[in-house]
Formats: C-alpha cells, structure tokens, sequence
C-alpha cells in the first residue's frame, strides 16, 4: 500500500526547476530517505508532501487523499529544515500549543522525556541551544500521533548522542506501522534508517533502492561512492 507519492511532479520557482516530472512513491510503513546535494529540490519535495506548495505539473496523494485537507494534515507529521519559536514561550507551552490541535495526542510529559527535553520544560525557547530547538522541532513532530512523518534533515546540528536518540525514535516509530520519509544528509543516517534510498540530482529522481542496491548499481563497494557516481551521471 502506497502511503505517499509524487506523481510525475514538476515545480518551477521562474526559471529554475526545482522538480522536473518526478516520480516517487513511499510504502506505507517504510522508512525512505531522501538524499542529494544542496539545491537538488528535497525541501521542495517535502513542502509539496506537505500541502505547502502545490507542483505546477503532475499530482500528490498524502494517505489517500490531499495534502492540504484539514483531515489528512490531523493525521502527518513534520519537521521543516528550520523552525522558529516564540522566544518568551517556555518548551513545555510550545509542546502544550502544538498538542492542542489533535485529538489523542501523545502526553507533554512523553514527549519531554523521549527527546531529552525534560529538564528544559520551563525554559524559555529564546535561551535554547540550537541543538536544543532542533530537538523541540522533532518532538513536535511526534506529537499528534502521526500515521506518516515528513522530517527535513531531522538531526542537522545535533550532536552524536542526540542524533542517535532521534534514529532510535524513528525506527521504533517505523516498528509501530509508521511512515516515515527523511531528508539528510547524512549517508550514515540514510543507511540506518531507511529501507529504500532515493537520490535526487538538479531536480531529478536519479535511483532508487537499498544501500546494497544502490552501490551494486553504481560497482562500487559503499552508499558514500554510489551517491557519488550516481548523481554525477554518465561521463
């Protein structure tokens, strides 16, 4: 079953082609990451996902229906590539905010506890780290319950541990039936989460498949050099 999909999309902000005719489908309960060099189009693929933009060719079908229903947005969550707080609003406030618009959603106190973020509940957002408000930002992603995520370089600026923590979220949510597509950057973080890998190059869907597949395609012996030879194209 097909949790989400692009279907031959195309986006163009003037003369620049972000997305040309992609294709790209994401099973339901499968982890599919989304990688490729700055520029490529991936944040464009998932504001699309998201309803926030609408493809000027082509369609985008988000658990069944549109993406920019009140319905399907109650049941998918994200986390942009970058988030902006209210600086005077304490992290416990933001999670509370956010919470409030779904229904059953997961407890303040999980939440808090599950990224880290416990010990900060009563600190204002302005004086948190940026590692901190990275954490907050995919926190809030989890809070609604979602049956799919959309996370835009869920772990940039995060340290190890806390990187690590996100990927065993992730995976357990993943273990539960939930969706998940992933932007990053990270070739390490791409090949311990995802099932299947999708490299996207100036706006195109290049391959896709699981790290072994990927490298087996390009004959070479690591996703890092795949990704390399792939994106590159025919000499």
């Amino acid at each position: 079953m097909t949790a989400a999909a692009l279907h031959d999309v195309t986006k163009r902000f003037g003369g620049t082609v972000a997305l040309d005719a992609v294709r790209l489908e994401v099973a339901a309960g499968e982890v599919l990451a989304l990688v490729g060099p700055n520029g490529a189009g991936k944040t464009t693929a998932v504001s699309i996902f998201l309803g926030l933009r609408r493809p000027d060719i082509g369609s985008v079908e988000v658990l069944g229906g549109d993406p920019r229903t009140a319905a399907t947005r109650a049941a998918i969550g994200a986390t942009p590539q970058e988030s902006g707080f209210p600086p005077t609003l304490r992290v416990a406030e933001i999670v509370d905010l956010v919470r409030a618009h779904f229904r059953g959603p997961a407890p303040t106190g999980e939440l808090l506890e599950r990224f880290g973020l416990a010990g900060l509940a009563r600190r204002q957002t302005g004086g948190l780290s940026g590692g901190e408000r990275r954490r907050l930002a995919v926190a809030l992603s989890f809070a609604g319950r979602p049956r799919a995520m959309f996370l835009d370089e869920p772990t940039a600026g995060l340290d190890v541990e806390s990187r690590r923590a996100v990927w065993t979220e992730v995976r357990s949510y993943a273990e539960g039936g939930g969706t998940v597509l992933l932007t990053t950057h990270h070739l390490e973080e791409a090949e311990a989460l995802a099932s299947r890998i999708a490299l996207l190059a100036r706006g195109r869907i290049v391959a896709v498949g699981s790290a072994a597949e990927l490298a087996g395609r390009a004959r070479v012996h690591s996703l890092e050099d795949a990704f390399l030879a792939l994106i590159r194209g025919p000499e």
